[in-house]
């Protein structure tokens, strides 16, 4: 029986289109690679989900007449990010000698349009405005540190419409890439989806692809190398084991900020909730398959155990 792991890779493993600095996410992109073919070695069979922020950005920036939806530059970035990732991967595969192939989905999500992120949308997204788009555009516009950019919902994700075809892809050993950018936000109505203007967190999908799956492992990697307490003082510290109830306990101290470590957290605890026999996992790049072993990175359990 094959073993599933889905590996969230962290957004400083992704190229800024904006940046004119590249030689440290290509360090880190080599870096999840080479965790991706460990876990491969190793018999996992992997799922990659990913994230898209400064790209959905950059493509907004562009598009001047505004003539796209968000979810159309989410689906597009999907593309753009699954190909770059593909052909990476392919072409260690091919070295390696390894049987698998990877494939690129276009991820649809099924959020709920009643979702209080639609009443009060708070997260940014595409460049500053100017100001004729700030008296002209029909949106939520939010004044931030840098100027007026635009807002719009976060909500949960209910419901992956592509599952079935990850599950059946997986079980012929592809490395499936999708849930781009936390997936395409839609809604629906009667009996068709349509797409909305809003952004899932990718861990909080990567967590949920987890779930429905049924999968054996988790993985969030990201630019820490465990999960702290006490952070940026003389109390912090590493842990490499947290139970349920310390992470909540932690949470409620505000130990884990809702704009960094918060989602991360909740989405390694959301997943070991609804599967207790699921490996849940923060660690660095390149530290995947000693944090399954328990020498790296910080794993959430279930069960209370004595550490």
């Amino acid at each position: 029986m094959q073993k599933v792991v889905v590996y969230a890779i962290g957004g400083n493993a992704l190229q800024n289109p904006s940046s004119t600095k590249s030689g440290e996410a290509e360090e880190t992109l080599a870096r999840v690679m080479s965790d991706v073919v460990d876990l491969l070695e190793s018999g996992w069979s992997v799922i990659l989900t990913h994230g898209n922020g400064p790209q959905v950005g950059h493509l907004m920036q562009l598009d001047e007449k505004f003539s796209h939806t968000m979810d159309g530059w989410v689906s597009a970035t999907q593309g753009m990010i699954g190909h770059s990732l593909a052909l990476n991967l392919d072409s260690i595969l091919m070295k390696r000698r390894r049987p698998e192939r990877t494939v690129c989905i276009i991820t649809r999500v099924e959020v709920d349009i009643n979702d209080a992120g639609f009443k009060l949308p708070t997260k940014p997204v595409g460049p500053i405005l100017s100001d004729r788009v700030v008296m002209t555009a029909d949106w939520d516009i939010a004044e931030t540190a840098n100027g007026p950019r635009r807002v719009v919902a976060s909500p949960l994700p209910m419901n992956v419409l592509d599952i079935e075809v990850i599950k059946k892809l997986v079980e012929l050993r592809a490395v499936v890439i999708c849930g781009g950018g936390g997936g395409i936000p839609v809604v629906k109505h009667e009996n068709h989806y349509v797409g909305v203007p809003a952004v899932i967190d990718k861990d909080r999908l990567s967590s949920l692809i987890a779930i429905k799956l049924n999968a054996d492992a988790l993985i969030i990697s990201t630019a820490v190398d465990s999960v702290k307490t006490g952070f940026g003082t003389t109390e912090e510290k590493s842990h490499r084991l947290l139970t349920l109830d310390q992470c909540e306990d932690y949470m409620s101290q505000g130990e884990f900020p809702k704009g960094s470590m918060g989602p991360k957290i909740g989405s390694l605890m959301e997943a070991c909730l609804h599967n207790p026999n699921l490996t849940a996992i923060l660690c660095q790049p390149g530290d995947a398959l000693k944090s399954l072993k328990g020498e790296n990175g910080t794993t959430i359990v279930a069960n209370k155990t004595t550490y």
